[in-house]
């Protein structure tokens, strides 16, 4: 995982959810960090936008289960295929 992306993602998190980055730890739910199912879609699409990628539908959050690092790891892998995508392009 790289740790910038995580760096970034939990930034994002910190201030959606208003608390401390330092607050947030891997394994915390966004439920536990106070974020609330529309605060959630929200914070998706500011996700989607600082990295520029589009998560699947289907990807959709599940507040009560779903990690910081779970998000993290799934915005890595659409950075990853992002670039192996963008790879040909050039």
């Amino acid at each position: 995982m790289n740790d910038a992306t995580q760096q970034k993602v939990f930034e994002i998190i910190a201030k959606q959810a208003k608390i401390d980055v330092a607050a947030i730890k891997p394994e915390s739910t966004l439920k536990d960090l106070g974020i609330a199912s529309l605060e959630a879609i929200e914070l998706i699409f500011d996700i989607e936008e600082h990295f520029n990628i589009t998560f699947p539908d289907q990807q959709g959050a599940n507040f009560d289960s779903d990690t910081a690092s779970s998000l993290v790891e799934a915005v890595q892998k659409a950075l990853d295929e992002k670039a192996a995508a963008g790879e040909g392009n050039h």
